[in-house]
């Protein structure tokens, strides 16, 4: 079975990956554009993700064979994102950061993760809407019928440009979501 969703939020994606394991469906691949491969299973599994900068090639046999030593399989990674999705079967011990060291660790990391790719969105934002031709300015001189239809056709359009923006909103949210658990972690 495939489906496609589309994630800003870790720990929403994780929430929901688990979700589909209580179903009874694991997950087998996670494609790079927001396809996920389940298949059913009977066995009770448990799905965790990570975030991690850029690793080597050594730091990242040794970040795996850390995890795999523990019974975490290895899923699937991306260097872009620097998203990496861990799952084993359910037992005692079902979280990858078992103290609130790494807690905070992981927080910090994604604190990281959400600020650049909004700056990304950010500088990208301000070089685009700094262009006048996106306006539609010549749509507001139109009357009647011909308004309308022209409207219909173009607001789609508009809402596309206003994608590079709202990803800014989404993504410090994210931040914001993560510092507060950061922080919280930090003063107990």
């Amino acid at each position: 079975m495939k489906k496609f969703k589309w994630f800003i939020s870790i720990e929403k994606e994780e929430r929901w990956l688990n979700e589909q394991l209580q179903k009874g469906y694991r997950c087998t691949n996670i494609s790079g554009l927001g396809v996920y491969t389940f298949e059913k299973t009977d066995k009770s599994y448990v799905m965790r993700l990570d975030y991690q900068d850029y690793l080597s090639k050594k730091k990242l046999e040794e970040y795996r064979g850390i995890y795999e030593d523990f019974g975490w399989s290895y899923l699937k990674g991306y260097w872009l994102s620097g998203i990496r999705y861990w799952q084993k079967e359910s037992d005692d011990q079902d979280e990858i950061f078992s103290d609130r060291e790494s807690r905070r660790h992981y927080y910090k990391r994604i604190m990281g993760y959400s600020f650049w790719f909004g700056m990304i969105f950010l500088i990208y934002s301000f070089g685009y809407y700094r262009d006048p031709e996106i306006y539609h300015e010549g749509l507001w001189n139109m009357e009647n019928d011909l308004f309308w239809k022209a409207f219909l056709f173009e607001t789609p359009f508009a809402l596309l440009k206003l994608f590079p923006a709202f990803m800014v909103v989404l993504l410090a949210g994210s931040y914001y979501k993560a510092y507060r658990k950061y922080t919280m972690l930090k003063e107990q």
